[in-house]
């Protein structure tokens, strides 16, 4: 199982980034995607979510403004972002479990995933 995010770079406040995590050696289409980020010397924080069955969750900091979605097709799963803050600045981690689904409280708990990829720095700044 291995779980591939890019995406991320340099924006100034109020632009927008697409994230993508690429999956291999599983079909992510049937499994939870959650992605997660963590800014330096912050806890890692639940982001957003899109189960098997297509139910998506999202961290009341970022609702309205961040969008998660699947390509089947191309086992990846997105991330749009838009009207970015500096409060966004962090490194964003994509992260699955192959096991079960979560629910509106277990998504954004970081112990519930069992594979996680390796993360990629999304920076807002002006």
């Amino acid at each position: 199982v291995q779980l591939q995010a890019s995406g991320g770079g340099l924006v100034q406040p109020g632009g927008s980034l697409r994230l993508s995590c690429a999956a291999s050696n599983f079909n992510s289409r049937y499994h939870a995607i959650g992605w997660f980020r963590q800014a330096p010397g912050k806890e890692r924080e639940g982001v957003s979510c899109i189960t098997s069955g297509g139910t998506t969750y999202y961290a009341d900091s970022v609702k309205g403004r961040f969008t998660i979605s699947r390509d089947n097709a191309k086992n990846t799963v997105y991330l749009q972002m838009n009207s970015l803050k500096p409060e966004d600045t962090a490194v964003y981690y994509c992260a699955t479990d192959l096991v079960r689904d979560p629910n509106s409280d277990s998504w954004r708990s970081s112990p519930f995933y069992d594979y996680w990829g390796q993360g990629t720095q999304v920076t807002v700044s002006s």
